[in-house]
């Protein structure tokens, strides 16, 4: 349960297509979930943002979350899940895999990689509006999420 000065927990989301940031922005609305959320294309551009690399991400927050796609240009979900968890300052952050992908042999790399979570995107809307308020309740309500460097 939130406080009256409890603040938005940061969500990074990794997406490389803009139709499905939008679906995961609208849903986290829809949903009220109590979040900044921020976004970038690929693996390159996420690393860069948790290392706080470069002028766009000199400021940039720890995430509470990190929501992942697996296929994208640049770096991928899998490159990326195998860098973050070699550093000891980013391997506390929770990863979700959030993917169209359903093919088993991804499900097993990303957990074997350390993601937290696997959830494969419906294409209902309501499924899809369902997912995220799960996904919400578990890790902003009943989870106990490391507290930020």
């Amino acid at each position: 349960m939130l406080t009256e000065n409890a603040s938005p927990f940061d969500i990074l989301l990794v997406e490389d297509e803009p139709a499905d940031a939008n679906l995961v922005r609208s849903a986290l609305k829809a949903n009220k979930v109590f979040c900044t959320l921020h976004h970038v294309l690929d693996g390159v551009d996420a690393l860069a943002f948790l290392r706080r690399q470069g002028e766009h991400y000199k400021d940039a927050p720890q995430p509470d979350l990190i929501l992942l796609d697996l296929n994208m240009p640049r770096m991928n979900g899998r490159e990326f899940l195998a860098e973050i968890k070699k550093a000891p300052a980013l391997t506390a952050i929770p990863v979700v895999v959030l993917t169209t992908s359903d093919v088993e042999r991804d499900v097993v790399a990303s957990y074997k990689l350390g993601a937290a979570g696997y959830i494969t995107k419906p294409v209902d809307m309501e499924q899809f509006l369902d997912a995220i308020r799960q996904l919400d309740n578990y890790w902003f309500v009943l989870a106990r999420l490391p507290k930020k460097n």
